[in-house]
């Protein structure tokens, strides 16, 4: 007998399972990997030796209007240790740069001052220029180009009129656009609106490259490349987090160059074969990711790699915040036929994508693979009313899972966090 632990809001829930009955358990090594210095050392030695690029002091010569593009609040990037070291050496290399640091919003809403001085501490926020990327704000947009994908690119022109273009960010596997960090500083980072939808198009979601851990053709990573280098980002510091968000690993200089060599450091940990089963558990990895449902598609999409077609994902979330948006309720709550949903989304052109299109689409690919028990603190109704079958426990979940398959001896593959492993088929 085997017991797994699962992570569940800020608690844990737990399974027993026989040798029979479990096929696998698909983790990430990412917590058994001993870093190779504390959080500063690892940044300033990443800075020290950058991957295809000269140094960030080298850069700054000569540059008086320098840009850095950091991370919302949306994001577990520390700042306070990455956004100090990169203001030092590009004063090194040229004390009187004029410099603005800008955060990359994508399409959230607006950092308050507080989550600025929780970012980056009171010293920062009172000495440094700042300016908070707003997704609609017009005046500060300019279009520099079609996208591979045929969307108008619209960047912020802070981040355009600069002379010196750099960016801070972290990498983790993200469900579409392969991994996240490097490029996505710029797109959806600090892109108008229309572009990030127009990168988000049905047609790209729907690719069989547009999943976790792939780059290699991902149309997705290519139009946020193109963004990346037609906004002329010139430098990256991208850091590896563990659990407990704390960097274990990175990587410094060109936006390209760099970041594979950190998506492949990744890779190397977090990867881990597909082992099919009829029924597959799943979680968002506990606090803060499990809050809504919204969030919880990318822990289902990790079972959707290893659940056999037509079985069941047991999704682990709390959920306490809800669905997690109303356009996403609304595409999915509105209409019972969830094949008719998925046929107007892919009726769309590239530049008709509406918000949250995406994360519904691929919530919807999830359900046309396998029934979904959703384990979580909500309402039955409102589960119901997503496509999925609510369960409060994992007891339950278990029972009724079991139920659907009406089969002798079902195999199960679990997956205590589904968001820090990419599952490899």
């Amino acid at each position: 007998m085997s017991e797994i632990t699962f992570p569940y809001g800020k608690g844990r829930l737990y399974g027993r399972f026989t040798e029979d009955e479990l096929a696998g358990v698909l983790t990430s090594a990412i917590e058994e990997y001993a870093p190779e210095g504390d959080e500063v050392e690892l940044v300033r030695r990443a800075m020290a030796a950058p991957i295809g690029s000269k140094t960030l002091r080298e850069l700054a010569v000569g540059k008086q209007k320098v840009v850095i593009i950091a991370s919302d609040h949306t994001r577990p990037v520390p700042s306070r240790v990455i956004i100090p070291a990169m203001l030092a050496e590009i004063r090194q290399g040229n004390p009187g740069a004029d410099i603005t640091i800008l955060i990359a919003t994508g399409c959230h809403r607006g950092t308050t001052k507080a989550e600025l001085v929780s970012k980056f501490g009171q010293e920062i926020v009172a000495k440094e220029r700042i300016y908070v990327h707003d997704c609609d704000e017009r005046e500060k947009l300019v279009s520099v180009g079609t996208l591979p994908s045929g969307g108008d690119c619209e960047i912020n022109t802070i981040a355009m009129e600069a002379d010196l273009l750099v960016a801070e960010g972290f990498i983790e596997p993200h469900f579409f656009a392969g991994f996240s960090g490097g490029r996505k500083s710029v797109l959806p980072g600090v892109a108008g609106r229309c572009t990030v939808l127009a990168n988000h198009c049905a047609e790209f979601i729907a690719h069989d490259n547009a999943r976790t851990g792939v780059l290699q053709n991902n149309p997705i990573h290519e139009d946020m490349l193109w963004a990346a280098k037609r906004a002329r980002l010139a430098y990256i510091v991208n850091v590896v987090l563990n659990a407990e968000k704390k960097v274990i690993y990175a990587v410094a200089g060109d936006v390209e160059q760099a970041h594979r060599m950190g998506t492949d450091f990744l890779a190397s940990l977090c990867g881990a074969t597909a082992v099919p089963a009829d029924i597959v558990i799943s979680t968002n990895g506990g606090y803060p990711l499990d809050q809504n449902v919204y969030q919880a598609v990318k822990g289902m999409t990790a079972a959707e790699a290893t659940v056999k077609k037509g079985g069941v994902i047991i999704m682990i979330a709390a959920a306490n915040d809800g669905i997690g948006g109303d356009h996403f309720y609304h595409q999915l709550a509105d209409e019972r036929d969830i094949e008719k949903t998925m046929q107007t989304f892919l009726s769309r052109g590239r530049n008709e994508t509406v918000p949250d299109q995406w994360q519904t689409q691929i919530m919807l690919r999830v359900l046309m693979r396998a029934r979904v028990i959703f384990v979580s603190e909500m309402e039955d109704e409102l589960v119901e009313q997503m496509h999925m079958i609510p369960a409060h426990s994992l007891e339950e979940a278990m029972t009724k899972a079991k139920r659907l398959l009406d089969k002798q001896n079902p195999t199960v593959t679990a997956i205590p966090d589904g968001v820090s492993v990419v599952v490899q088929k």
